[in-house]
């Protein structure tokens, strides 16, 4: 981390984001002075601001404290996410700042760890939490920057500053993953998406490939099985694979569940390993674990570590979040899936946890152009999966709307269910109308401020 020794002071713009407050977190317990801007205040900023973190829901460049006024000790981060014309990008651009993005910072912390990095489509904050959590309660420790808040420690940052690796997500995004330096990496999916940024399903790919091109030498590559193998790739890195339902190098067999646990096998290159148990619903997340697992066991966490622990993880907030658990009278869950294949893995879950029950999905889309490039697929893997369809309008997150994109554009695509469209203030009403024995919410947008009052409607008319 010598590169980062030169500043005392670090100002994040969106701080809110949910990597950039686990990197905030870094700096913060690491001695540095935090600040920091975000567009409105949500359970992370009010988290942040409780460890003593100042932050400011002003753009203005003028609510910049005098304290971090200073271009020589004090480093800006941004996240993409934020555009080019925010107030204080521009103003700190101009004033000489070294103003880096997150995944940059990211790559600077980093470099001098072993790397642990998950990436894909969908699925890598869960992979990487279970990982995190596996090493953690190993010998070998851990530091992890995680996309999602882990249940068992309550944060997406774990600090060791005696451990040698760090787990971390591997941001697709903007081609974010090309600042890491894994010793270790894992790509859970390549589907298209983010065509804003890369146009076609074949650069996504090209992009997967430039990332695992830069793992280190004599490092690991974890591929679900399937998944194509970077060009010339094996000749420098160990490349393997892990599925649950097809041959693979590590292969979970023997699955089974029982009272909403998971048990099985895992057969690897030298043998079976038996007797795991994963304690959180969803027979994705078996497939989640196994990725971890086989990422674990390359980097030296023993078997009988990972029996251990694994058991007694209890999940992530918004993926497969069990909120309301009453089966055979009502349950609600709610899971941060945003594209199409995202949908449909959740959605086969949700059948295979709770067969034969009538599931209501609440659906936010997460952005125009994805909703726009993805309205088919939207429409499928909804009506595949539910029985009673409600959409949100669409989140815009840093987009500007795309005239005749909405919501309105996946229900005119829908053929065999009749969806609703609903605004946040009518969704209690929407949802008691159609009296749903699962009901599930899903979105990247900020549905995930509806799940209290959700919970509390269901705790006093469902129960």
């Amino acid at each position: 981390m010598v590169h980062l020794k030169k500043y005392k002071k670090v100002f994040f713009i969106g701080i809110g984001g949910i990597g950039m407050s686990a990197l905030a977190r870094f700096f913060h317990t690491s001695g540095y002075l935090v600040a920091g801007y975000d567009r409105i205040a949500g359970s992370v900023t009010n988290a942040l601001m409780d460890e003593g973190v100042e932050i400011f829901f002003d753009a203005s460049e003028h609510i910049v404290p005098t304290v971090f006024r200073s271009p020589g000790d004090t480093l800006v981060v941004y996240t993409p996410a934020v555009p080019e014309t925010q107030r204080q990008l521009v103003w700190f651009r101009e004033q000489g700042f070294d103003v880096f993005k997150r995944s940059r910072v990211l790559g600077m912390v980093t470099e001098s760890l072993k790397a642990v990095c998950v990436g894909g489509t969908h699925g890598k904050t869960t992979v990487s939490t279970i990982t995190a959590f596996l090493f953690h309660n190993s010998k070998l420790k851990v530091n992890a920057f995680l996309g999602g808040i882990s249940k068992n420690f309550g944060t997406n940052f774990i600090g060791n500053k005696d451990s040698d690796f760090v787990v971390l997500e591997a941001d697709e995004f903007d081609r974010s993953f090309w600042q890491l330096t894994p010793y270790a990496a894992l790509i859970t999916s390549m589907d298209a998406d983010h065509l804003d940024i890369y146009g076609t399903l074949e650069e996504v790919k090209a992009g997967f490939d430039g990332f695992a091109q830069r793992i280190r030498g004599n490092g690991w590559l974890v591929l679900k099985a399937g998944l194509p193998v970077p060009e010339g790739l094996a000749e420098k890195v160990t490349v393997v694979s892990y599925s649950i339902t097809r041959k693979a190098d590590y292969q979970a067999t023997n699955i089974r569940e029982e009272e909403g646990k998971f048990f099985f096998e895992v057969e690897t290159p030298t043998g079976v390993l038996a007797d795991f148990c994963l304690g959180i619903p969803g027979l994705i997340n078996v497939e989640n674990a196994l990725g971890a697992i086989t990422l674990s066991l390359l980097c030296g966490v023993k078997p009988e570590e990972i029996r251990d622990s694994l058991p007694r993880f209890d999940g992530i907030a918004r993926r497969f979040d069990v909120v309301v658990r009453n089966p055979g009278k009502f349950v609600y869950i709610d899971d941060y899936a945003h594209h199409p294949e995202e949908i449909r893995a959740t959605l086969k879950s949700v059948r295979s946890a709770y067969p034969g029950c009538r599931v209501t999905g609440v659906f936010q889309p997460h952005l125009y152009s994805r909703t726009r490039d993805f309205a088919d697929g939207f429409a499928a893997s909804l009506e595949e999966g539910l029985d009673n369809i409600i959409l949100l309008p669409i989140y815009p997150a840093r987009e500007e709307p795309i005239s005749g994109i909405s919501s309105e554009t996946i229900l005119e695509r829908m053929t065999g269910k009749q969806g609703v469209l609903s605004e946040k203030e009518d969704l209690l009403a929407n949802i008691e109308q159609l009296n749903p024995e699962v009901l599930i919410t899903m979105g990247a947008g900020d549905i995930d401020r509806l799940v209290p009052v959700i919970r509390k409607w269901a705790e006093e008319k469902m129960l």
